[in-house]
């Protein structure tokens, strides 16, 4: 009986130490890190690269989830077009790769041709999601598919642009889908299906809501809060940001919001009964929600020396202070609701703030992991007093172009202490255990 007692516990405790990060921004979609026994600082030389493969182009992060790692990547036949304003066409292959996750050996892998006609067509921009045996997966021009996880099997595909008569915008389709219950949620683009939802099981529509403005879809994933006495789907795209009942599609409240060149890309943060969105050349909007019914009001808007402004990388709240990079390439730390800028820094991407520079940004504990444009690992403090750099390790060459400069635009996976993270060339595996 006792021995059955400790089976029991050890398997109670188990995810304290080893967790999974199966989609974007990690288990519960909040870039929380939540294991324990990891390093303090980096030994001499860096930390331990556990294994490195080859890889094509992508801003795609990969999932990690039983045992697997899932990446995607787009072989390109000919030169790039550059930044590619223009849509000129770019023919290639994309690829959904699974590896195993103590090897990086390849375990399957499934390839369709795609012709791009995008901006920046280095690759596909969104994580693979993993749930329940399936992985879904979206690609730079709308082709989004379930397969089976273990066999690489196709249980369901579609093609967004086909379906629902509509264009990718101009940087790709970048907003990552969202698993709620049955559902797959996921941007379409077209009229009156701004955002579907599918049956996650068979691909089959179960509801469709808002235009897509002419400026295009946006790039903002679909997420789900709780306000007001109700779940809220939070839907942003570039004329507005608006909240629809996740069950039926049906639109509770929206209000006005203004994108530039339809530059909006970061979730939506919900904090102290507040919503608060950013977006390019400075466009922000503050609203707050009300308790007792599913219904908001716009507080302030489009205010240029308040709030934070990202481009393509996601802010971190924690209670009224948000901490994030502005378009500007500076890192702000913001009070919320006044919008009051309490700091700004360059660090930690570089000594000088650039246009657009980033870091995507991970609490694990009581610190934070910031992993750079650079291709550096910077582990560090943030608090409303500022950021405070603790150690720095170059793991990764910038094999893109972005404004003229190299980068490596890629939100790694953090999973069973290590560090999951691809260029365009390469993608790694990290030992970050103590």
């Amino acid at each position: 009986m006792r021995m059955l007692i400790v089976a029991c516990l050890s398997l109670a405790v188990a995810p304290a130490f080893a967790d999974d990060w199966p989609q974007w921004m990690g288990p519960q979609r909040d870039n929380v890190w939540r294991e324990e026994g990891l390093i303090d600082e980096f030994p001499q030389g860096g930390p331990k690269v556990l294994w490195r493969v080859p890889v094509a182009g992508g801003y795609a992060g990969p999932a990690v989830a039983n045992g697997r790692v899932f990446v995607t990547d787009f072989v390109k036949q000919g030169a790039s077009p550059g930044d590619n304003f223009e849509r000129k066409q770019l023919k290639g292959t994309e690829r959904v790769l699974c590896l195993d996750e103590k090897t990086g050996k390849e375990v399957w892998k499934h390839e369709y041709p795609v012709t791009y006609a995008i901006s920046y067509p280095a690759g596909p921009r969104c994580t693979p999601l993993v749930d329940e045996g399936k992985i879904y997966t979206l690609g730079a021009e709308g082709h989004l598919f379930c397969f089976d996880a273990a066999s690489g099997k196709i249980v369901w595909k579609k093609d967004l642009q086909k379906e629902y008569n509509t264009t990718a915008p101009l940087w790709g389709y970048a907003a990552h889908p969202l698993i709620d219950g049955k559902k797959l949620i996921t941007l379409a683009g077209g009229k009156g299906s701004q955002a579907v939802a599918l049956d996650k099981a068979t691909g089959e529509e179960i509801w469709r809501t808002l235009d897509t403005p002419e400026i295009g879809q946006g790039y903002v994933p679909p997420s789900i809060i709780e306000a007001g006495g109700k779940r809220q789907l939070i839907l942003a795209k570039p004329d507005a940001l608006s909240s629809v009942d996740p069950e039926t599609g049906k639109l509770y409240w929206s209000v006005p919001y203004n994108a530039d060149n339809g530059g909006v890309i970061m979730t939506p943060i919900f904090t102290i009964g507040h919503l608060y969105l950013g977006g390019f050349n400075k466009r922000n909007l503050l609203v707050k929600l009300a308790t007792d019914k599913p219904t908001a009001e716009t507080v302030w808007k489009d205010k240029a020396r308040m709030g934070v402004s990202p481009i393509n990388v996601q802010p971190f709240a924690e209670d009224e202070v948000i901490y994030g990079f502005d378009g500007s390439g500076q890192f702000f730390g913001v009070k919320l609701p006044e919008g009051e800028r309490l700091w700004e820094a360059s660090q930690p991407v570089d000594d000088r703030a650039v246009n657009s520079a980033t870091a995507f940004i991970v609490r694990q504990g009581e610190r934070f992991w910031f992993f750079t444009e650079k291709g550096d690992l910077v582990i560090g403090d943030l608090s409303p007093e500022g950021f405070t750099e603790t150690d720095r390790a170059h793991l990764l060459e910038p094999t893109g172009d972005a404004f003229g400069r190299s980068v490596v635009w890629c939100m790694p996976a953090f999973a069973n202490k290590k560090m999951y993270v691809r260029n365009d060339k390469e993608f790694i595996c990290v030992d970050l255990a103590k």
